[in-house]
């Protein structure tokens, strides 16, 4: 903890990172990320000016994650993860829509990022970081009522199993949100899709990749929202049916 985050990863012989990955774990980027790289990578991706700036993807996340806007009076203590949360912005940015009793866990295996992320956030907020793998999450089942994941799936390896332990971690009655890549005009072959991510280190999801994922694990309520280069995907796990005796009563 002494770096202000709780790291599970350690010294570890990975496999050498992609380009894209590589970025990621620089000491340059995440003194820029904040203020220059996401706003106008981001932005731009989303269609801006048309499309939402940062400060309205950010109140989308709270809204459709169930939890509240800066502004209002109460607010819920839930527990969140924001799985891939590089400096903190997301982090920080649910934060605001929990209450005190509520905790935000920032999750991210990059220790530039994470010393970024806690030396920007006050000791008061209600977060938490954790050094660890985004594809095989160091936590026990049901145990976040929202999940995040903005702007890293497409960086992952393994897209989908990261997914599945997004899915396992969420409490029943749960929301996950993920922004992720958006490919407008499907590429030719699966060879070409292959060749893009071994070049770039990125995938670039179709329009009903994200969307048939989420499906696929269970999860329900689906919302689905494009942009030019983006793509926004919430999805709820289904609350645990009644017991026998609560059936009955409701039948009575």
């Amino acid at each position: 903890m002494s770096a202000g985050y709780l790291d599970l990863l350690g010294p570890s012989a990975e496999p050498p990172p992609s380009p894209a990955q590589s970025v990621m774990q620089s000491t340059f980027l995440p003194r820029i990320y904040e203020k220059v790289w996401r706003p106008v990578g981001f932005n731009l991706a989303k269609g801006w000016p048309l499309g939402p700036d940062t400060a309205t993807e950010q109140a989308t996340a709270r809204d459709w994650l169930g939890l509240a806007q800066p502004d209002d009076a109460t607010k819920p203590p839930a527990n969140v993860l924001d799985v891939a949360c590089g400096p903190g912005n997301v982090t920080r940015a649910l934060a605001a829509g929990v209450s005190p009793a509520g905790l935000v866990v920032g999750l991210d295996a990059s220790e530039t990022m994470l010393t970024r992320a806690a030396a920007d956030t006050p000791a008061t907020a209600p977060i938490g970081y954790v050094r660890g793998n985004a594809v095989d999450l160091p936590f026990r089942d049901a145990t976040f009522d929202a999940v995040c994941c903005f702007g890293a799936l497409y960086l992952f390896d393994d897209p989908w199993t990261a997914v599945d332990g997004m899915t396992r971690v969420l409490k029943p009655g749960g929301h996950l949100i993920i922004l992720t890549s958006r490919r407008p005009l499907p590429l030719p072959t699966d060879l070409g899709r292959e060749l893009v991510r071994r070049a770039t280190g990125c995938t670039v999801f179709g329009d009903q990749e994200i969307t048939s994922a989420l499906a696929d694990r269970g999860l329900t309520h689906i919302k689905h929202r494009r942009y030019p280069l983006m793509q926004l995907v919430l999805g709820v796990r289904p609350p645990k049916p009644p017991g026998r005796a609560a059936r009955h009563l409701l039948t009575r």
